[in-house]
């Protein structure tokens, strides 16, 4: 009996060879494989795009759009996180866009190459809205340039003074970044702004300044600068059309109020 059961113990089953002094451990699932998991997001690319190229704009939400903007800098990984992160940080796409390089590196997973598409499109849709208004007579264009004012202003983090400058016929012949200040505060010289009209040849201004905390309401200091630009200006027989303040969703027009 003892030598029946030393045989039977000793006979091992086709594939269950093991070392009976090797204690047993559960069977560990195979780990999913790196090319599944990415030929998994290429397809994920690839209905994206589709869904775009079918349906246009309207057929995809703002964080798949920033979603495709990011390919071009994370060709390979899922982008979806990060273009929730940029969404959750600066609150909507157009904030993202204007966002200041180094806030945007804040953000996990953002580095230069992210940066550069990003600030790319934000420099195309600026171009964008300023073809609308540039060559072409500006005082039948208003509404095309309040869009493209609030389209490269409203979203700043620092208060930027730009002065458009037109011709005898009031068309745009130059749209010129003067100043960056603070959040609160840009200096304006109204010698160099008037000398810079004079360079240009240029019969009338309109001057724009953003307001970073989105009241466009105008300080007692936005008033004395546009009156002393005004009063330099006055001097040469150059015309100041209006002073534009630029807040988050509305804009303030100094002649519309009163102001000029």
């Amino acid at each position: 009996m003892t030598r029946l059961r030393q045989r039977f113990e000793e006979q091992r089953l086709p594939g269950f060879e093991f070392d009976p002094g090797t204690p047993c451990r559960p069977a560990m699932p195979p780990a999913r494989e790196p090319e599944r998991v990415e030929d998994h997001r290429k397809a994920h690319r690839q209905r994206l795009r589709q869904r775009f190229t079918e349906g246009g704009a309207a057929a995809v939400p703002d964080y798949e759009l920033l979603e495709m903007v990011l390919y071009r800098a994370i060709r390979r990984g899922d982008t979806k996180p990060l273009a929730k992160r940029l969404l959750k940080a600066f609150g909507d796409l157009n904030h993202v866009l204007a966002a200041a390089p180094a806030r945007l590196k804040d953000v996990q997973g953002v580095g230069d190459a992210v940066v550069f598409e990003l600030k790319l499109i934000e420099a195309i849709g600026h171009r964008m809205a300023r073809a609308k208004v540039l060559k072409k007579p500006i005082l039948s264009s208003w509404d095309a340039l309040l869009d493209y004012c609030q389209s490269a202003m409203a979203h700043r983090d620092l208060e930027q003074f730009r002065i458009l400058f037109l011709d005898r016929k009031n068309v745009l012949i130059a749209d010129e970044e003067q100043q960056t200040g603070t959040v609160d505060h840009v200096p304006v010289y109204p010698r160099e702004v008037v000398k810079r009209a004079l360079e240009l040849n240029a019969s009338a201004l309109i001057l724009v300044h953003n307001h970073p905390s989105g009241d466009p309401t105008p300080s007692q200091a936005d008033v004395d600068m546009t009156y002393a630009i005004r009063d330099a200006a006055d001097v040469l027989n150059i015309v100041i059309h209006d002073h534009l303040v630029i807040g988050k969703s509305a804009t303030l027009s100094f002649r519309s109020e009163g102001y000029l």
